[in-house]
């Protein structure tokens, strides 16, 4: 069955972040200390939400240096230095895909809704979605309760929806919130550790794409 409404992860999805995420990560550990530094490959092992067992992964100690403290340093770096990153070599091609379609399109993320606005702004394509649907705050906790929210309130039937993400919570959201989900392995999280999920799990956009559209999404 193909979908009425396609549900968007952001960062790492969409947004071809993952350089300025691993270079942040370094960067954050280098100011408060911290001997280790990570590079891609182990990164992308480690990282995952919620965002506080991620760090505590990456060896912050919070007793020293409270999670609070340790975000708002973070954001301090990452969103000055976002404006530069890219979208995905094939974000456009394929959201242009889904509208020819005639598929909502919805982004769902876990970034402040004031970061993801004008992040979309920036890239020129805002008219691809319906709605852009962030986090009130920096801490980036999950997006479940703001998934369900909109689907309660658009009266959208989540049999017909399906998630495209690049983490493991971005189908644990979809189960949450009853809707199918098909995997990027361009993120922030490996091939490896996405296909733990039984979802399926495709290298590029495009490829995720043509599965959503064929309905053979799981």
């Amino acid at each position: 069955m193909t979908p009425d409404v396609i549900l968007w992860d952001w960062n790492g999805t969409l947004l071809d972040d993952v350089d300025l995420c691993l270079d942040a990560l370094n960067r954050l550990l280098a100011r408060f200390g911290y001997a280790q530094r990570y590079d891609m490959p182990a990164y992308r092992e480690i990282f995952g939400f919620p965002v506080e067992e991620y760090y505590q992964r990456a060896g912050m100690d919070f007793e020293k240096d409270p999670f609070p403290v340790l975000a708002e340093s973070y954001m301090q770096d990452y969103i000055p230095n976002s404006a530069a990153c890219p979208l995905a070599g094939d974000a456009v091609d394929t959201l242009e895909r889904f509208r020819t379609a005639g598929r909502r399109q919805v982004i769902l993320s876990a970034s402040p809704i004031g970061t993801l606005e004008n992040q979309v702004h920036e890239r020129d394509i805002r008219p691809y979605f319906d709605r852009l649907l962030g986090l009130g705050d920096i801490y980036a906790k999950s997006k479940v309760d703001l998934g369900l929210n909109y689907l309660q309130e658009s009266g959208l039937d989540p049999a017909r929806a399906v998630m495209i993400g690049d983490t493991v919570h971005d189908f644990e959201v979809a189960r949450a919130m009853g809707v199918r989900c098909v995997l990027y392995s361009g993120g922030h999280q490996s091939a490896r550790v996405l296909g733990g999920t039984g979802a399926p799990v495709f290298d590029t956009l495009s490829e995720a794409a043509r599965c959503v559209l064929d309905g053979q999404s799981g």
